[in-house]
């Protein structure tokens, strides 16, 4: 049943306008990194780190994360397809389950690929690449696990999804040591920075705990998830 209910959703949340869109996006970091790697610049690992910061991690990565992960639950309630599942003889936790696995996988290379490129392009070497695979990873496991969420608990759920990426991790989480842990986008960043050995700004959460503090926010919006697929009603 669980595979039945990830293949429903992989098929609902891959569409043209959203791989368009997404593609268009992410060539805008790729250009830069090309400019990056053939222009005259002094040090391309720094550069390149602060575009994988400021672009790949703090713009592209939650973005299209949020495009994908919003539409695989709000997609089937929106269009009535959800009762099937709900008629199902299983655990309404595999279907929160089905979307989160069929986010990640969807997610994950459209998220990857073109960072690691960009990563490639500026010329940053080896160090720039793993510290992109491994922030990066991790960021969609957590903002995947969080739309995923947010898609199912809201209506407009890109719009509000928008309001976190670009008011509170924007603007509102660097205002301080305390706020800024309160945003998935501190712990990547600190990642990155750790890899690379480029300080970037508010950068300084340990190794450890930017592992561990992605992986419990996406453990607790799927427990949430599951709480509330249990609690709601489809007609």
């Amino acid at each position: 049943m669980l595979a039945t209910v990830y293949r429903i959703i992989l098929r609902t949340q891959v569409s043209l306008g959203r791989i368009a869109f997404l593609a268009l996006l992410a060539s805008v970091g790729l250009v830069v990194g090309l400019a990056i790697g053939v222009g005259d610049v002094f040090d391309r690992l720094d550069a390149g780190t602060n575009l994988i910061n400021a672009f790949g991690l703090s713009l592209y990565a939650p973005v299209a994360t949020l495009v994908l992960a919003s539409a695989a639950l709000s997609d089937p309630v929106d269009d009535g397809t959800m009762v099937y599942l709900w008629l199902r003889p299983m655990g309404r936790w595999k279907i929160g389950l089905g979307a989160l696995l069929a986010t990640w996988t969807v997610t994950l290379p459209l998220v990857l690929v073109p960072m690691v490129g960009m990563a490639v392009l500026s010329g940053g070497g080896p160090s720039l690449v793993r510290g992109t695979l491994l922030a990066g990873s991790l960021a969609v496991i957590a903002y995947g696990a969080l739309f995923v969420l947010l898609g199912l608990w809201v209506r407009r759920a890109l719009i509000w999804g928008l309001a976190y990426i670009l008011l509170w991790e924007g603007f509102v989480a660097i205002a301080g040591d305390n706020a800024q842990r309160l945003a998935i986008r501190s712990y990547t960043r600190s990642l990155l920075s750790d890899a690379t050995g480029v300080d970037l700004f508010l950068a300084d959460i340990g190794v450890t705990a930017s592992v561990i503090v992605p992986l419990v926010v996406a453990a607790l919006a799927f427990g949430l998830t599951a709480w509330r697929l249990r609690r709601m009603e489809v007609a």
